[in-house]
């Protein structure tokens, strides 16, 4: 069974200043695009292949999920939709979630998932060699 990846979009796009709260929308529709190779290729200490799941909240809901990276539209808080995708999950499989939310790691890391901290994703060649 392969690793369930999650990936706290607010959390990863706010980690960087580059105006992404003119366009909450656009930016998490860059990070999404940016994921797709994780799919395939996995990220350092994390081999591939991966089920990757961006999960959306506010403004940047409706985003859409394209091949390799499956986007869930938290309909209240994104932080505890990702505390129930890790439960969903589980001790059967694998599950690591990207985010530098204090509170929503120790969260996950209570149901058995594993961190990583929004760098992991954010770099352009974080993934590939």
């Amino acid at each position: 069974m392969t690793t369930l990846l999650v990936v706290d979009a607010a959390n990863v796009v706010g980690s960087v200043p580059d105006g992404w709260w003119r366009d909450r929308r656009g930016a998490a529709e860059r990070l999404r695009d940016r994921l797709v190779p994780y799919a395939d290729e996995g990220l350092p200490g994390l081999p591939g292949p991966l089920d990757v799941v961006l999960v959306v909240e506010g403004q940047a809901r409706g985003v859409e999920s394209v091949p390799g990276v499956r986007v869930d539209s938290a309909p209240g808080s994104g932080d505890d939709r990702i505390v129930e995708l890790v439960a969903l999950q589980g001790s059967d499989r694998a599950c690591v979630v990207v985010t530098a939310d204090r509170e929503l790691r120790r969260r996950v890391t209570d149901l058995g998932a594993r961190c990583l901290g929004p760098r992991s994703v954010r770099q352009p060649d974080a993934g590939r060699e």
